[in-house]
């Protein structure tokens, strides 16, 4: 699942909301938020603004 978030932001090439990658995948956005969280911890996702978020080399 992971690999399909960070795809997902990949493919964007912009900054995205949860929900946003939620409804390309067809996912809960609630799950994407926890997965998201994981990817934080890691650093292969940061927050360049509240509530966006985006892969490290985007910002």
């Amino acid at each position: 699942m992971e690999a399909k978030i960070i795809e997902t932001m990949k493919n964007a090439g912009k900054p995205l909301r949860p929900g946003e990658i939620a409804k390309t995948l067809d996912m809960d956005s609630k799950e994407v938020s926890k997965i998201i969280g994981k990817l934080k911890k890691t650093g292969d996702v940061i927050s360049p603004k509240r509530c966006y978020y985006s892969l490290p080399e985007q910002s």
